[in-house]
């Protein structure tokens, strides 16, 4: 995945997905290809044909911000996949939002999540690589084979199905969130490593990732099942860092006094007390 083609395989991605009929065309005639062509997307967005195959071909880089803005008023994008267009032609000029960084997690932070034997908390990099966690996230997650990444454990994990109650939706979400990462830093060697990794070992993966959804971590309930503590209702939320905006502090909840804060006390009782350090690996 080149950076200087991460822009054109979104626009392209977003093109196929969209039906005539979605930006107010009759769609009539036959269509060798899905979803709008491109001289449909330049007549929408009110530039030039030839431009926007440019664009689309990894040829022209350096749209500017009006443009970027009228071809996601026409590819119909969301809020989340606006801002991501926004940041391809950046990203491509080496212009990051966030740092790169490097995956240490500060001593502070690990001192945070040993003071919440309660809660689940964790901290995740940008491939979504667990970089440290409580005892109580670890025994969550102590079905699976390695609590290191979450995209790997979603997709290749044997646990994942089990332990995501709605796995298409952990799927998708999981997807979209690395998705969105790496627009930020199209060329960041582990963010590919660990999506080329799942696209050649999970099909679905490599379908979902051809969509181009992009979504930031949200904070929605989560519906899990720990093959011992059983079925568990979450809220989720999630914590840019300061001082290391590349990571992200989540945390999970359970409604006072409910059966998932109750399964959560059976998960502490059997665990011991510390911060660990995951290991970053797919």
């Amino acid at each position: 995945m080149s950076d200087t083609t991460a822009l054109g395989e979104f626009l392209r991605a977003r093109r196929e997905a969209l039906a005539p009929q979605d930006v107010g065309l009759s769609g009539q005639g036959r269509r060798r290809v899905p979803g709008l062509r491109r001289e449909e997307v330049a007549l929408l967005a009110g530039v030039s044909s030839d431009y926007y195959m440019r664009l689309e071909q990894g040829r022209e880089t350096s749209p500017s911000p009006q443009v970027v803005d009228a071809i996601a008023a026409a590819l119909r994008l969301d809020e989340a996949a606006r801002h991501h267009l926004r940041r391809l032609p950046r990203a491509a000029h080496g212009r990051h939002d966030a740092p790169a960084g490097h995956d240490g997690v500060s001593p502070q932070l690990l001192a945070l999540l040993d003071s919440w034997p309660d809660t689940p908390a964790f901290v995740l990099g940008p491939a979504l690589d667990v970089l440290a966690h409580n005892t109580l996230a670890a025994a969550l997650h102590s079905g699976f084979q390695r609590f290191d990444n979450l995209a790997r454990m979603v997709f290749l994990d044997p646990a994942g199905r089990a332990f995501h109650r709605d796995w298409e939706r952990a799927a998708h979400s999981c997807v979209a969130e690395l998705r969105n990462a790496y627009g930020y830093d199209p060329g960041s060697p582990r963010i590919n490593e660990v999506v080329d990794a799942l696209r050649a070992q999970s099909p679905e993966f490599a379908g979902l990732w051809a969509r181009h959804a992009v979504r930031g971590k949200t904070q929605q309930a989560k519906h899990l099942a720990h093959p011992e503590a059983g079925a568990l209702e979450i809220e989720l939320s999630a914590f840019t860092v300061n001082g290391a905006p590349h990571q992200q502090l989540v945390v999970y909840r359970a409604e006072p006094a409910g059966a998932t804060a109750a399964a959560f006390a059976e998960l502490r009782s059997g665990a011991g007390h510390g911060a660990l350090h995951g290991s970053g690996a797919s």
